[in-house]
């Protein structure tokens, strides 16, 4: 009999968890990750101001994952994804106005709660149904592979349209000429976010007896899930995990602003870097995923912290500069294939902790409740050592501090691969 964890569901049902696992983050984060520079200066912002706007989000998501993670165990995933898109898409139109900070802030708590209360564990949930019992690694691989691969496409299509609009040499163009650029780039965003909510509610359908028939809240039933995910040593162990990857993930946001201030690169060209990154993302996510299904997940989480804590050494050591263009993207491939293996590896190590399915959505929402966290503090933390110490050396603290959260996660990750191996044999 197929079980609803094991039921086959198409494989247009990951594309379009794909497309919208990336689509919704577009406007909070990847563009801000790609034209760093650019939008530093159109919204008049310091690194520490835009910290604070990302701190504002984190905390906002802080308390949206607990309370979103029991709806995803509630409510099928269409309807929660095609409302986060939508109302995530109308904060779009906002933004193209071109808020003050204060405003600015306003907005990236209201992100925080479209993306996050709506969003998140309906996708992660979503997706451990499609990957079944057998190919989780496979099913989060596509997840974030497919969705690093939507993001460059926004990234790669933002540069073309800053670029169109842009009608004279990047280098002499004029803060009215490259904010009237970039007003393009959102609002073409927002549209096809849209869009894709469209196709969310129109074809994501999933088999009913994976949510419950009563989706009213049920208080008791509600802490007797919070209880056996709290029992579960593998939730805290990727409580501290993720933490720590997502330190290397929010760390991504700078690699833009490196080539722009330490390699002198122009706003096109350093854009083009952040939109590079995000290629690398795909490839690292499915070959990941695969080599997960075939050893151990928890295996490839300890390589990946190890290749992470490589790739921060060269950059915080200081060795890279405008002459030395080859290490400086061989760098930024090693410290991001770390980072992006993460991004398949911490919710397909569900399955090899043996959290149960019926729990999925609360485990999610307290795994990420400490796990996502850098949301609150990575943003400020990488502005005042920015601001603080410009240049070469304000980057060079900021890779440290990443050396350290990998070595931490290291850790954790080593304890949970003994944790787990000694369930399995218990089990066996």
């Amino acid at each position: 009999m197929t079980t609803p964890a094991t039921k086959k569901h198409p494989f247009y049902y990951i594309l379009l968890l794909i497309l919208a696992g990336e689509a919704v983050f577009i406007l909070p984060f990847v563009l801000a990750r790609i034209f760093r520079p650019t939008v530093l200066d159109v919204f008049d912002l310091t690194n520490l101001e835009l910290g604070v706007c990302f701190s504002i989000y984190g905390t906002v998501a802080f308390f949206s994952y607990v309370f979103g993670g029991s709806l995803a165990d509630k409510f099928q995933p269409r309807v929660l994804m095609a409302a986060a898109l939508f109302l995530t898409a109308i904060g779009g139109l906002f933004l193209a106005a071109f808020p003050s900070y204060g405003q600015l802030k306003v907005l990236y708590g209201y992100w925080g709660f479209t993306t996050i209360f709506l969003f998140w564990s309906a996708m992660i949930k979503a997706t451990r149904i499609w990957g079944g019992e057998e190919k989780q690694g496979l099913a989060f691989g596509f997840l974030d592979g497919g969705r690093g691969l939507v993001a460059a496409g926004f990234g790669s299509l933002g540069i073309l349209i800053f670029s169109i609009f842009i009608t004279s040499e990047i280098e002499d163009a004029t803060l009215a000429e490259r904010t009237d650029a970039f007003r393009y780039v959102i609002l073409i965003s927002s549209a096809i976010i849209s869009t894709i909510g469209v196709l969310i509610l129109l074809f994501l359908r999933t088999n009913n007896s994976n949510y419950s028939s009563n989706p009213t809240l049920d208080r008791k039933a509600l802490w007797k899930k919070y209880t056996i995910a709290l029992k579960i040593p593998a939730v805290w162990l990727l409580m501290v995990i993720v933490l720590c990857a997502y330190v290397g993930y929010k760390i991504t946001d700078v690699f833009s602003l490196y080539a722009r201030e330490v390699m002198l690169y122009n706003e096109i060209e350093s854009a083009q870097v952040g939109a590079f990154l995000l290629y690398i993302r795909p490839v690292v996510g499915v070959g990941i995923g695969l080599l997960a299904d075939k050893t151990r997940v928890s295996l490839m989480m300890i390589l990946a912290f190890l290749i992470m804590l490589i790739g921060a050494g060269l950059y915080a050591s200081g060795i890279i500069s405008p002459e030395t263009s080859g290490l400086f993207f061989l760098s930024l491939i090693i410290t991001a294939a770390g980072v992006y293996a993460f991004r398949t590896l911490y919710f397909a190590a569900m399955q090899e902790g043996l959290i149960p399915l019926a729990v999925t959505g609360t485990a999610v929402g307290l795994i990420s409740l400490v796990g996502y966290t850098p949301d609150i503090f990575a943003g400020p933390a990488m502005g005042f050592l920015l601001d603080n110490s410009p240049g070469e050396v304000g980057h060079q603290h900021v890779f440290a501090m990443l050396a350290v959260f990998a070595t931490i996660g290291l850790i954790a990750s080593i304890r949970f691969y003994y944790i787990a191996a000694k369930k399995k044999n218990k089990n066996s």
